[in-house]
C-alpha cells in the first residue's frame, strides 16, 4: 500500500485529505492519504511514499529533500514531495485556473505574500508575460528571492487608492481571511478597485472571502483557489505514481 499524506501545522481548512480520499476510491488505488499536522519540520514523517506540503512549511523544507525538481529550485519551494525530491504543482494549478480569466490588458500584477505560494504564483505570471510586484508585511530585500530581479516589493503602507491602477491583477497568497477568521483581509485600499481589475484569491476556505467580496463590490473579476488546488493535486497524483 503506497502512504500519502499532506503536512502543515494548522490544517482544519483543508479540502486536500477528503479530496485524496475520494480520488483514492474513484480510482481502486491500493493507498492511503492523512492529513498530518506537524508542530516543526522535526517531526517530518518518513513514512510515506509522497506527500503534499502546505502553510508554513513550502521554503523551510527544502533542506530536508535530497534534491528538487529544476522548476521547484527555480521558485524556491515546494508543495510536493515523492521520497526526497521536491515538486512544485502550485505554480500550474495557479495558471491553468487563472489564464482564462486574462484579458489582453491584463499585463501588470500584484502579489500579497512573500511565502512559498507567492513565489509559485509569481513565477506563473512572469512565465504568463504579466510584470509582477509584492506585496511584503516588512520591508525585505529583493535578492532573498530566487526569481528575478525585476520584482519589486513594496509594503502594505506604500498602496495608495490611486496607485491601485498600476496594476490590474490582485493574487492573495497569504493565509489572511481564511477559515476560521473569515472576518479579515489584506490591507491594500479597495478603494481603488474598479471593474478592470481581477482579484484572485488563492484561499478557497470560505469560498467567497473578504478579499474578494471587496472585489466583487467594486465590480472587479474575481476567482478563489479551489480550482488551483484541484489542479495541483491532481498533478502531484501524476508525480506520485510515475514510475
Amino acid at each position: 500500500m503506497k502512504r500519502y499524506g499532506l503536512i502543515g501545522k494548522y490544517l482544519g481548512h483543508s479540502y486536500s485529505a477528503q479530496y485524496f480520499t475520494d480520488k483514492i476510491a474513484r480510482e481502486g488505488a491500493d493507498a492511503v492519504y492523512e492529513a498530518l499536522e506537524i508542530a516543526s519540520l522535526e517531526a517530518l514523517p518518513t513514512d510515506r511514499d509522497g506527500y503534499s506540503v502546505t502553510i508554513p512549511y513550502k521554503e523551510a523544507i527544502l533542506p530536508y529533500l535530497s534534491s528538487l525538481d529544476p522548476v521547484a529550485k527555480q521558485i524556491g519551494a515546494v508543495n510536493v514531495v515523492k521520497g526526497t525530491r521536491g515538486y512544485n504543482t502550485d505554480w500550474i494549478g495557479f495558471t491553468r485556473s487563472i489564464q482564462p480569466l486574462l484579458h489582453a490588458r491584463d499585463t501588470h500584477a500584484l502579489v500579497l505574500g512573500t511565502g512559498g505560494a507567492a513565489k509559485a504564483v509569481v513565477y506563473a505570471l512572469q512565465q504568463l508575460g504579466l510584470t509582477t510586484d509584492v506585496v511584503s508585511r516588512k520591508s525585505l530585500v529583493v535578492g532573498r528571492w530566487s526569481l528575478v530581479d525585476s520584482v519589486k516589493v513594496y509594503t502594505y503602507s506604500d498602496l495608495k487608492a490611486e496607485d491601485m491602477q498600476r496594476w490590474q491583477v490582485i493574487v492573495n497568497c497569504t493565509p489572511v481571511g481564511m477559515w476560521p477568521k473569515t472576518e479579515e483581509c489584506p490591507d491594500i485600499p479597495y478603494q481603488g478597485l474598479t471593474p478592470e481589475h481581477l482579484l484572485f484569491d488563492c484561499i478557497y476556505n470560505p469560498e467567497e472571502t473578504l478579499f474578494l467580496r471587496n472585489g466583487r463590490e467594486k465590480g472587479a473579476r474575481t476567482k478563489n483557489g479551489m480550482e488551483m488546488l484541484l489542479i495541483q493535486a491532481d498533478e502531484a497524483w501524476k508525480i506520485w505514481n510515475k514510475e
